[in-house]
């Protein structure tokens, strides 16, 4: 869905992907057949991956792409662009080809995302809006991915929408956070749209508006006694908050036959608050009592107030998940690395760089990620030629293409390609998943990764190997051009 339908979103796109059009139009170019790749360099965090996520409005996007009479006055205003040029625009749709994998799927540095095939004008024009759909909820559903896993099991809660950089970054947020691993959110919106459950107990304020902590705990759990949720904090956590709270449990909802209830906290030492507090519930015969917490979490202070014996069940976790705080850029990039001619031939096309991180892996390729048949782990990705193919029932030996004499030999494995077409000659050939099934497919896939992938500090590498077909095309463009 598009956020805001007043925008044609068709213009949200880096001015010189419009002067760079005009000229491809001026010089002939229009119509050359070329490739892109989408992929980024680093994981964020350290990470030893990234959860792909965006599809969806990526997708809403090349369907609704147009040029508007409005789009075209104002470009005729610029002065900098030729009446022929802009004739070509009123009549512009995109008539191309995309593969993507799937949202929800693992993924890591220099393999492509997604690939565009398209005439050059097409090409150009829609990076911007891929790569910003790509970045920035590939990066939320990461983190929420990390934060997840933390938590181990226990529920995690989106809570960022008051601090997102904005109303698209709040709701397209919180359905990556849901892609990655959480369970809900508090922006109703999302859940308006996307099906995010949304839900929440109560603000300070509430607590603050009655003359007591107990008249409010008891108004609220009068009017929702199916999920009395109280905020314990206020004032005083310990010899106010949690005692009222049980106060109200046994007043309002032990009569009902109600034992679901929850109380949270929002402030203070988690770990030692929240053991406390269990004691408390436990003791006053509340053991089924949900003990919520947020405060600017992340998952390394879940994983610590864990390790130090906390008593939670719900984590809400807001600015740190909602702008990836520790590192806001997700870092994908969009690379050229093929045209094809008129007969169809394929040339590949490399950029080279100083920075060695920064040389891209050329031309129209495959994506296969490799299981071992005996543990369903994933082994390794392999980069192919377009026109290549695996053999999955027969050994292979794969080697590292950045030092080249660590090899490795896999056996009784499983190769599967994870790009799949999305658009065909600028039609829909994909049906789309549902959202539930992203995020079921996205914890699926994860699985499939070792631990020691998974870690968040120091992980191992996952290899990304190049074909021996691939690598020599790679190393002879680097030999032609240091020529």
């Amino acid at each position: 869905m598009v956020i805001n339908d007043k925008l044609n979103l068709t213009m949200l796109c880096d001015f010189y992907e419009l002067t760079m059009s005009q000229g491809y139009f001026s010089t002939g170019y229009c119509n050359r057949i070329t490739y892109f790749d989408l992929f980024f360099r680093r994981c964020p965090d350290g990470g030893g991956f990234a959860i792909a996520a965006g599809l969806e409005q990526i997708v809403q996007y090349i369907q609704d792409l147009h040029f508007s009479q409005e789009d075209i006055a104002y470009l005729r205003s610029r002065n900098m662009f030729s009446e022929e040029f802009l004739n070509y625009l009123a009549n512009f749709r995109f008539t191309g080809d995309i593969w993507a994998v799937p949202e929800g799927t693992p993924v890591f540095p220099r393999e492509p995302i997604l690939t565009v095939r398209a005439p050059a004008i097409q090409a150009q024009l829609i990076e911007t809006y891929l790569l910003l759909c790509v970045n920035h909820q590939s990066l939320i559903a990461t983190k929420a991915n990390r934060i997840a896993r933390a938590a181990e099991g226990r529920t995690v809660l989106e809570f960022g929408s008051r601090r997102a950089q904005g109303a698209d970054a709040a709701i397209l947020g919180a359905r990556a956070a849901y892609i990655g691993g959480c369970h809900g959110t508090a922006c109703t919106i999302s859940d308006q749209i996307f099906g995010v459950r949304a839900g929440g107990t109560m603000a300070h304020a509430w607590v603050q508006m009655f003359d007591t902590e107990y008249e409010a705990f008891k108004a609220y759990a009068e009017m929702y006694p199916d999920n009395a949720t109280l905020l314990v904090d206020t004032y005083n956590t310990l010899h106010s908050g949690i005692p009222n709270a049980i106060r109200v449990f046994n007043e309002v909802l032990k009569p009902r036959g109600i034992t679901k209830c929850g109380i949270r906290l929002d402030s203070g030492d988690l770990a030692y608050l929240t053991r406390k507090a269990r004691a408390m519930l436990d003791e006053a015969g509340w053991t089924e009592c949900k003990i919520t917490v947020s405060n600017s979490l992340d998952e390394y202070i879940i994983r610590d107030i864990l390790q130090q014996g906390a008593q939670i069940d719900v984590f809400g976790v807001g600015e740190r998940l909602i702008t990836a705080r520790s590192e806001p850029v997700f870092g994908g990039v969009y690379k050229l690395v093929a045209v094809e001619k008129e007969d169809g031939t394929v040339t590949p096309k490399i950029k080279i760089s100083e920075n060695v991180e920064k040389i891209t892996n050329p031309h129209h390729k495959k994506l296969y990620r490799f299981y071992g048949n005996d543990t369903g782990k994933a082994i390794a990705d392999y980069l192919c030629v377009y026109d290549e193919t695996v053999d999955d029932t027969q050994d292979m030996e794969i080697f590292d293409p950045d030092a080249t004499w660590k090899t490795k030999t896999v056996y009784n494995f499983t190769a599967k390609e994870l790009q799949v077409p999305i658009f065909r000659n600028g039609e829909l050939v994909y049906k789309l998943p549902t959202l539930e099934e992203v995020r079921t497919y996205c914890l699926q896939q994860v699985d499939t990764l070792w631990e020691e992938v998974k870690r968040f500090d120091n992980p191992h590498t996952f290899y990304v190997d190049l074909s021996k077909k691939l690598w020599d095309i790679k190393y002879g463009l680097l030999k032609d051009n240091a020529k």
